[in-house]
């Protein structure tokens, strides 16, 4: 078989190319005339001293109500009484202050809502009560 066409080499076209170089470099020349238009000006800024580091938020307060009934905040036994101003105490040092109530599973429920009740009048808004799965439902969750 003999070719009757001979096969034209591919060209190049790089007119686009050449147009987005050419955006390219209008864009970089105009955003540099902003830059020197902004060294130009006169104007002295304020200047402030390096500030120290935010303390960090202080821990949940840990409040246990015991099967017997007494209460303790952060390990020290307290009345419903003693608790209110505590709590007021602390929250006026920090406002978002965070309280857990852990109450004994065979505690009256009314010394639980006494405490609760405390938290309220502190002015505690971040409230947690913390409780443990039964095993049968820990079971059933793992699987």
């Amino acid at each position: 078989m003999a070719r009757t066409q001979l096969d034209e080499m591919p060209t190049l076209n790089l007119t686009s190319m050449i147009d987005v170089l050419f955006l390219l470099i209008i864009f970089f020349m105009v955003g540099t005339k902003f830059v020197e238009s902004e060294r130009e000006i006169q104007l002295k800024l304020p200047q402030v001293k390096p500030g120290q580091a935010l303390t960090a938020a202080p821990e949940k307060k840990v409040i246990n109500v015991y099967q017997d009934g007494h209460i303790t905040l952060d390990r020290k036994e307290v009345s419903v009484e003693e608790l209110i101003e505590r709590l007021t105490a602390a929250s006026s040092q920090y406002r978002a202050l965070g309280v857990l109530v852990r109450g004994d599973g065979a505690t009256p429920f009314q010394r639980i809502a006494d405490v609760l009740g405390a938290c309220k009048q502190a002015g505690i808004a971040d409230l947690g009560i913390s409780v443990e799965m039964a095993n049968a439902e820990k079971n059933h969750a793992r699987r």
